[in-house]
């Protein structure tokens, strides 16, 4: 069992950035994939980036590509969200997602665990 809490969201102002983090319970975080979704209102979760076990592959949707970046640091139980370059579009509800297959998992499907979200609002 694995248990999820992220961190580090709040208002931007457009072309701002933020880092949100996801502090994993549990000894073996290292061994679980990690991703990011997002969710806003009257929409449905979207995959935003994912990470391997590792640290050493990593995937993001095209809509943040050049902008976010996912890495983890598993001494520390922990995975970050560095977003740059916000837009308004980029407002929602960010969730942190671990999964068993130690992959960088695009489809929620393949996710396991889920955190319980933190709110990401950019103002333009």
């Amino acid at each position: 069992q694995v248990q999820l809490v992220e961190s580090g969201g709040g208002l931007v102002q457009a072309g701002g950035s933020l880092r949100v983090s996801c502090a994993a319970s549990g000894r073996t975080f290292s061994s679980y994939g990690m991703g990011w979704f997002r969710q806003a209102p009257g929409k449905e979760r979207e995959f935003v980036a994912a990470i391997s076990w590792s640290g050493g592959s990593t995937s993001y949707a095209d809509s943040v590509k050049g902008r976010f970046t996912i890495s983890r640091d598993n001494a520390k139980n922990t995975v970050y969200l560095q977003m740059n370059s916000l837009k308004p579009d980029d407002t929602a509800n960010y969730y942190c997602a671990a999964t068993t297959t130690g992959r960088p998992m695009t489809r929620r499907i393949n996710y396991d665990y889920w955190g319980q979200g933190t709110q990401v609002t950019v103002s333009s």
